[in-house]
């Protein structure tokens, strides 16, 4: 895993660990990013299921529930296709200007 710090938002990249490796990275470390926006950048997977993303279900409520953004960036599983709690978007470029206008929603208490 490669963790990129850029203001206020954390990039994680995953490389070679699988998926249910990978979310207990993030749990493992979450004590450290929980102030962050967090974008889970698994654009360098070939295979990636539903059932792989939902993996990320747990640490995504519990980020959301701290007023913070947890995205998933990959272009091999649809956001129709998953949970409502999961934000998945197909590019990094979408990802941060996602997390952009999550932000502006909550200093404006939307």
């Amino acid at each position: 895993m490669i963790f990129n710090k850029e203001g206020a938002t954390t990039i994680i990249t995953q490389e070679k660990a699988t998926i249910v490796d990978f979310v207990k990275g993030i749990e493992d470390k979450y004590e450290s990013l929980k102030n962050d926006n967090i974008v889970a950048n698994l654009f360098s997977l070939k295979e990636l299921s539903v059932s792989d993303i939902n993996e990320f279900l747990r640490v995504s409520k519990k980020h959301k529930t701290n007023k913070r953004s947890f995205v998933i960036v990959t272009d091999k599983v649809s956001y129709d296709e998953t949970p409502k709690e999961i934000t998945i978007v197909p590019t990094l470029i979408e990802a941060l200007d996602l997390i952009e206008m999550e932000e502006i929603e909550r200093d404006l208490d939307f």
